[in-house]
């Protein structure tokens, strides 16, 4: 297996913004009474295609052209022909389709949708922890900076990280960064030693362990499904962990009627919707708060999101040294996850 920099095409540039009848390119419309309708109209014109991530309010998945977890939006990202990509997450899910897609014109509603996990991996205290293990392969979660990605050999999902890191030479020592619980927990399941940056979500910090037996009490049959990034004491009280698609196909394919779900409570909404003869049931944070909501995935809506469709803004603009950087592990990823 190599882990070199892959020679890329280079970058095309971004098309200038459309001229399109009646929205101008200002601050200064008035929103519509029928957002979803103005939304599509935009969509529509402008060819353009909206990813959200399974964290976003209810409002944004239910007109997204594609709902997903972290790999199936890259996914989507590079396989897309639209002109325009609103993404519908936060700052590296839209840095990681810039990546993906130089020459298209990619959008976040709110640049300060930003991420805790990936704030607390400042690209340059990384460049010296990894520094500090020259013979590591360096494998990061995709929630990371596109500068973190950038000094990166491998990039890896929720979904898929316990199988890359499975493929990676044995004599070869590995560091993974930014989540230390998603690291200690592909440690446990690929049987490899991983060097760990000390990072964690704030959202899947914040669960209360009382709460989660407190719900189990008054829901015995209930299952527990819990995202890697949940904390040890945590993950050990559930039935299944997984990435959130992996959780949505195990409440689809359970025999169980009801489930208490530790990960951020937008992957609700899409339960719900599909599984309406079963119960979900999401668990507090501490001292009952409900900070187990993501506050910058919550800066999305759905005024902003048409508001950039109008303004073409705010749009993810990328350095290209870095962006052909961050490209080769990400490309890597998709290969080995095919």
């Amino acid at each position: 297996m190599i882990f070199a920099a892959s020679q890329n095409p280079a970058a095309g540039s971004a098309s200038d913004s459309p001229a399109i009848g009646s929205p101008a390119a200002s601050g200064s419309s008035t929103p519509p009474a029928d957002l979803p309708a103005a939304i599509d109209r935009l969509r529509r014109q402008r060819n353009a295609v909206i990813l959200a991530h399974y964290y976003q309010d209810d409002a944004i998945q239910d007109i997204a052209d594609f709902i997903g977890d972290s790999l199936e939006l890259a996914r989507r990202a590079a396989g897309t022909q639209a002109d325009v990509i609103v993404f519908c997450g936060v700052h590296f899910m839209a840095e990681t389709a810039k990546i993906l897609n130089p020459s298209r014109r990619v959008l976040l509603p709110d640049l300060e949708a930003g991420c805790s996990l990936a704030d607390a991996c400042p690209a340059e205290e990384f460049a010296r922890f990894r520094a500090s293990h020259p013979e590591h392969i360096v494998v990061s979660y995709i929630n990371c900076s596109a500068a973190v990605k950038a000094q990166s050999d491998l990039i890896c999902t929720s979904s898929n990280a316990v199988d890359l890191v499975r493929q990676l030479p044995a004599d070869r020592p590995i560091l993974f960064a930014p989540d230390q619980n998603l690291g200690r927990w592909v440690q446990a399941q690929s049987g490899r030693s991983l060097t760990l940056w000390p990072g964690s979500c704030i959202v899947h910090e914040t669960f209360s362990e009382q709460a989660l037996l407190q719900l189990k009490l008054e829901q015995p049959q209930a299952e527990v499904l819990a995202h890697p990034e949940c904390q040890q004491h945590l993950l050990d009280l559930a039935d299944f962990i997984g990435s959130t698609s992996k959780l949505l196909r195990r409440a689809e394919e359970s025999a169980a009627s009801s489930f208490i779900v530790l990960t951020e409570p937008g992957i609700l909404h899409q339960m719900r919707r599909r599984l309406p003869h079963k119960a979900f049931f999401a668990v507090p944070g501490a001292d009952g708060c409900s900070c187990n909501a993501c506050p910058y995935m919550r800066l999305n809506t759905l005024e902003k999101v048409w508001r950039c469709l109008v303004e073409l803004a705010p749009e993810i603009v990328l350095d290209e040294d870095v962006r052909l950087r961050a490209l080769a592990p990400i490309e890597r990823m998709l290969a080995m996850s095919a």
